[in-house]
Order: C-alpha cells, then sequence, then structure tokens
C-alpha cells in the first residue's frame, strides 16, 4: 500500500507523466523521483516552468558527441516550455574541477576562459535553442563574495561530507596531495545552485558528488533543494572507454561531415543502440520498432544510416548527410571522393613511407611501413605492396585506409 502522505498535493496529468517519462529517457539517475514528480506537476498546474541548470566549464574549444548527451536531455526539458540555464562557469574553471581526476588539474588563464567559451555558445546552440535560455556566467556572484563570502560559504559543508567524495577519499588514502582550493570547487558549483534557485541540475555521472552538494547548500540557504538528474558517459568509436579525443575515439561536433557521418558508421551494431537512445530525438517507440526490425533480419546497416544522417544533418545540413552518405558509398566502392586534400612535396623520386608522413597521412614512417604491409595503402587505386617504391615526378592520389585520401604532386 502506498504512503499517501508522499504523494504531490497537485494532481499527475497525462503531460506530466509524459515530462516524466522524457526527463528519465536515457538517464542513469533522477533524484529523488518523487520531488521531480512534484515540482513538474506544480509547473504544469501553475504555469510557472522549472529552472533546469546545465554548467559548463570551458577547458576545451570543441566539444564531441559524448558532450551533447546532457545538452540532448537540456533541449528535451526545454521544449517541455522550461527555462534552462546554460551556464559558462568561468570562475570555477579557474580553480579547476577534480572531478574523477587523481591529480590536480591546472587551472586555465582568462584569456583561454574567454576563447573557449566563445566557441562553446555556437556549438551549444546546434542543440539547445539559445534564444530561449537563460545563459550565465558564475563569475556573476563569485566574484561579488569577495574573500569573506568565500569563508562563510565553506563554513556550511564539512570536511567530513568533502571526503565521502570517492577520488578525494582514493588520493587521501594513496598519499596523494589534496590542495585546499580542490575544495572549494564543488563548494562553488553548489553555490550556483543557490544563485540561480535552480530546480534541477543535470551532469554525467562524474558530477553526481558536485550536483548533490547544490542540492544541501539550497537547504542551508532556506531554498527548496534542487533535483539532480545524471546522464552517463558515452562510450567513444570502440565502444569501450567513454568518448574522449585524447583517446582518438570521438566523433567532434564542428568536424567535417563527411568525417562525422563515416566515424558513426563504424561504430559496433550492440553500440548503435546506446547511440540510438542517448543521441536520437526519435522517440522510444520507434527506436524499439526499428531495433525490432532488425531482429527480423533487417540489415543494421539502415538503423545506422538513419542514425548517422540524422546526427549529421543537426550538426551540419539534411544536404550535407545525404552527400556525406553518397561520398561514404563511393569510398566504400573504391572511388575517390571529390574534394580531397592537395600538397605539394619536394624531393622526387620519394620513398612510399617518407611520403605518407611528409603527406600527413601516417605519425610515422614506422607506421607508414606497417600499413604498406596490411596493404592498406593505395596510390591511384591499386594497392601498395612493396614497402622499397619511390614515386618520381608527377601527381598522384594516395590513400590510407578507407578514408584518409591526399592529392600529392612531387617534384625534383
Amino acid at each position: 500500500m502506498s504512503d499517501s502522505s508522499a504523494a504531490p498535493l497537485t494532481p499527475i496529468t497525462d503531460r506530466v507523466k509524459e515530462a516524466m517519462r522524457i526527463s528519465l529517457r536515457g538517464c542513469d539517475e533522477l533524484l529523488p523521483e518523487s520531488d521531480w514528480l512534484k515540482k513538474l506537476a506544480r509547473a504544469e498546474a501553475t504555469g510557472k516552468p522549472l529552472r533546469i541548470k546545465f554548467g559548463m566549464d570551458p577547458t576545451a574549444p570543441d566539444l564531441h558527441l559524448g558532450h551533447t548527451v546532457v545538452l540532448n536531455k537540456l533541449r528535451q526539458l526545454q521544449d517541455l516550455g522550461h527555462v534552462v540555464i546554460p551556464l559558462i562557469g568561468d570562475f570555477t574553471t579557474t580553480i579547476g574541477d577534480p572531478s574523477g581526476r587523481n591529480s590536480t588539474r591546472p587551472p586555465l588563464t582568462r584569456e583561454q576562459i574567454e576563447a573557449n567559451a566563445k566557441t562553446y555558445f555556437d556549438q551549444i546552440g546546434l542543440v539547445v535553442d539559445v534564444s530561449r535560455a537563460e545563459v550565465r556566467w558564475n563569475s556573476e556572484w563569485s566574484d561579488a563574495l569577495g574573500a569573506r563570502g568565500m569563508i562563510q560559504l565553506a563554513a556550511r559543508y564539512t570536511v567530513a561530507r568533502m571526503m565521502e567524495r570517492d577520488d578525494f577519499k582514493k588520493r587521501f588514502e594513496s598519499n596523494t596531495p589534496i590542495s585546499v582550493h580542490e575544495f572549494l570547487y564543488p563548494l562553488m558549483q553548489g553555490y550556483d545552485s543557490v544563485a540561480l534557485k535552480s530546480d534541477i541540475e543535470l551532469g554525467g555521472t562524474d558530477q553526481k558528488f558536485n550536483l548533490l552538494v547544490g542540492r544541501a547548500l539550497q537547504a542551508e540557504y532556506g531554498q527548496e533543494p534542487q533535483c539532480i538528474l545524471t546522464m552517463p558517459l558515452l562510450e567513444g568509436l570502440d565502444g569501450v572507454d567513454k568518448m574522449s579525443k585524447s583517446k582518438g575515439n570521438y566523433v567532434g561536433i564542428a568536424e567535417p561531415a563527411n568525417d562525422m557521418f563515416a566515424k558513426i558508421l563504424s561504430i559496433s551494431d550492440e553500440l548503435m543502440w546506446r547511440w540510438f537512445t542517448l543521441l536520437s530525438f526519435r522517440g522510444e517507440d520507434e527506436i524499439a520498432a526499428l531495433k525490432r526490425e532488425v531482429e527480423c533480419g533487417r540489415n543494421p546497416k539502415d538503423a545506422k544510416v538513419m542514425l548517422a544522417k540524422e546526427i549529421t544533418t543537426r550538426f551540419h545540413s539534411a544536404a550535407a548527410a545525404e552527400a556525406a552518405h553518397e561520398d561514404f558509398q563511393r569510398r566504400a566502392a573504391g572511388g575517390i571522393p571529390d574534394e580531397i586534400p592537395e600538397r605539394t612535396l619536394a624531393g622526387a623520386p620519394l620513398g612510399i613511407a617518407a611520403l605518407l608522413k611528409q603527406a600527413g597521412l601516417v605519425p610515422s614512417t614506422s607506421e607508414a611501413m606497417r600499413l604498406v604491409e596490411q596493404g592498406g595503402v593505395r596510390v591511384d587505386g591499386g594497392v601498395v605492396s612493396d614497402k622499397a617504391l619511390k614515386l618520381g615526378n608527377g601527381t598522384y592520389v594516395v590513400q590510407v585506409g578507407k578514408r584518409k585520401f591526399v592529392r600529392v604532386t612531387l617534384a625534383a
């Protein structure tokens, strides 16, 4: 028997149930669900939209699809009529977020932060309707705190609770240094929630502790505590590690349409369904029906092409997505793309390994030799099998793997 005392005071309409379903789609945790249901019901009854916070520290200028998992959820909640608040952490970035790290992360300079933030707006706008968003910078209130305010804020949270954070605990036990300023990061992120009076804060699973600090600080300041919604960290192209530029398993949202399309088609059939859930705006029923079709014999590549077209269209255009599909088919059939980079090199006759390296197709001559041995190098469409091959004066189309092409003009 349910506890009637825990039931929302306002009716749970079908619209509220749908909003809850959209909130839960693909998420890792929504805490507490009962509080969020009450907030949704209240918003529906009063017509007053909820305030949805998502903080971003501009630590790098370019975003990849992994970053858009939370942005997609932000857009879904925005489309429900709520106020989304993309918060640029220009102040917190100067501290450096230690989340998930076993060492301190060096803070960025003001110039670096502003340069990175400049590109963030354009990229965020590819997912979220910035014209309907409340874009804020946390230096607005953090700079005004001053030393006295910072000390008063620190008095509202204990060291014992701070040490419950997994990465702090592990570093303390392993005698890895923890700087005092690192304790200030979750406090300042939490104070952002106080300043914004947020109803819910979104983040990746690695941000759970920081999000909970915001909830605790709001209670300390006499506000209704925010709910927290964490989204999974998206696996990259390899299907194993989370998407990361450092691991090379990423799809950048600003990279060329042809590259984006081809990369998405390279993922495994199993990973494709997880990407559908976290990256596609298609309805869950539509995705489930598509999955059943594949299980009943439809070629999974058909579904993957649909996903690649949807994502490429979002960050480029429908025309660019169609052109990327055609380009991929042409490459798969052994054809040459319409537009490829051009390089002019000196030193003919030039060995194939040196040519590949100088043309920027491989990082080293040893890698070039390995690719030749594996049959992964073509010149004018023909597979190169001789590692000692030298090319004389002339222009050649050189290909490495399925997607790398360069038109090389060699001179003496």
